[in-house]
């Protein structure tokens, strides 16, 4: 990277990462349903001691296990109940995962240019960047199953015993930390990578010695928590494992039911700011294709997608696990442009943000002509304007020097996330974020009780309920 050297890496990582990813969490509200559904459980959690069973105003919530929400309830108990606390476990999972992005780089590549283009690629990714500020288990998930993946490379790649035995039982740790976030899938996804990738290596054996460690370690971790709400909550596992599970994959009623092509334009979307890259980065892959990397990153990415894609229930996080070797194959293309010195191409990536930009400028000044959008909210839109007008200038200060300023689309896209979703209009803002018009009222709501709110034994408060003695029998199950 011209002008950069190796000691600045990870200083300018750590410093995007405080930048777009920790300062904007505090300033806009809770979105509906999934963040303030996430917040209250997790609070609940905190205020009531219940840690093993997860409960939503009083009533057994048994969608997912209870590691994740206790990475939310942590954050909460660190950094206060608030917008910030509720948040922080979803920046600091991707957070680390884009350290893990640029480690595995090294270990693939041995470059540590290579490693930080690749790094910058998954920080900057607009799934990423966006999930980092959103407070649900899919980047707690995320970062579980990348740690697998990274363990899986780090199993095969190693030469002596002691390094290979570790990072079996690495994955082991994240199979057991993924399962208590998200379920069976956690066992699933690194089962997926590993056999047809040391099959294809002819490692077989190696799956069969070293694999009954990570399942040892896994069950470790999972069991007592298992077996804790088995004996709380009898009902869980029948619920759980085939509403959850066997319905949600291959159920006609299954949540969020798309089509099997829905994450193919979806991942184009979701590689903005680098979306002229890709074909080249695909090309690139395929014909390194027999490189023991580049086929662990093809196995890593295609057979997880192909599993999302089949399952009948979908929604755009679900393939966060997927991003980390997307950004490896976009990275490693990347840092070879640069270094070849292949302007067209990232001038055409620059360019191709930079028309976006203008259409999206174009949009909302033709808006606020017609049909306001923005009223009586002169800094809301001034934020936005700042928000696109920014994304535009970095852009062209990468279409005027490719080469030096290859980083600025990540730049661009750090700063888009940031401002934008405190520059919403007050019309969305009322009707996504509802925890501000409460926090707002909160001395006019104290004191009122809704008749199913008492029957929970719940009392309003500043927008999240809070426990009182006793227990609702019932048992919640989402059907948004």
């Amino acid at each position: 990277m011209p002008g950069l050297k190796k000691n600045w890496a990870l200083p300018l990582l750590l410093l995007a990462f405080a930048l777009f990813y920790l300062a904007p969490l505090a300033f806009h509200g809770l979105w509906i349903p999934d963040e303030t559904r996430y917040a209250q459980i997790s609070q609940e959690m905190l205020t009531s001691g219940h840690w093993a069973t997860p409960h939503f105003m009083g009533l057994r919530y048994f969608e997912k296990p209870a590691g994740g929400y206790w990475m939310i309830a942590i954050g909460q108990a660190i950094f206060g109940q608030n917008l910030f606390g509720v948040r922080i476990a979803s920046a600091l999972s991707l957070g680390l995962s884009v350290l893990l992005a640029y480690r595995v780089a090294e270990r693939m590549w041995g470059d540590w240019r290579t490693s930080f283009a690749c790094a910058v690629v998954f920080m900057s990714l607009a799934l990423i960047a966006a999930g980092a500020g959103y407070a649900n288990l899919d980047p707690q998930f995320t970062l579980w199953m990348n740690l697998a993946g990274v363990a899986l490379w780090y199993a095969t790649d190693s030469r002596g015993g002691r390094a290979r035995l570790a990072a079996w039982v690495l994955l082991g740790v994240a199979c057991g930390m993924g399962f208590l976030t998200k379920g069976f899938l956690a066992l699933l996804l690194p089962v997926l990578i590993a056999m047809p990738y040391l099959l294809w290596q002819r490692r077989f054996l190696e799956l069969v010695r070293f694999g009954p460690v990570a399942v040892v370690v896994a069950v470790a971790i999972a069991l007592p928590w298992a077996l804790t709400i088995n004996a709380q909550e009898a009902d869980f596992w029948r619920y759980f494992f085939w509403d959850e599970h066997i319905r949600r994959f291959a159920g006609n009623d299954a949540q969020h039911a798309e089509a099997w092509w829905y994450y193919l334009p979806l991942l184009v979307v979701c590689s903005l700011p680098w979306i002229a890259l890709l074909p080249n980065a695909v090309r690139q892959g395929w014909r390194l294709k027999v490189a023991p990397a580049h086929g662990f990153i093809a196995v890593w990415f295609l057979l997880p997608l192909v599993f999302f894609s089949i399952a009948k229930g979908k929604l755009p996080s679900y393939i966060m696990p997927c991003m980390l070797p997307l950004a490896l194959l976009i990275g490693h293309s990347l840092a070879a442009v640069v270094s070849t010195g292949r302007v067209r191409l990232l001038r055409c990536n620059a360019g191709l943000n930079v028309a976006f930009g203008v259409a999206g400028l174009v949009a909302v000044v033709v808006m606020q002509v017609k049909r306001p959008i923005y009223v009586d909210e002169p800094w809301h839109l001034a934020l936005t304007l700042i928000a696109i007008g920014g994304w535009i200038l970095l852009n062209a200060l990468a279409l005027w020097r490719p080469v030096r300023l290859w980083a600025a689309p990540a730049a661009a896209m750090g700063l888009v996330l940031a401002l934008l979703p405190a520059a919403l209009p007050s019309r969305v803002v009322h009707n996504k974020t509802p925890d501000v018009f409460i926090a707002s009222h909160a001395s006019d709501i104290a004191g009122a009780r809704h008749p199913a709110e008492q029957r929970a034994g719940y009392r309003l408060g500043t927008g999240l309920a809070h426990r009182q003695p006793g227990r609702h029998p019932l048992q919640h199950r989402r059907r948004d």
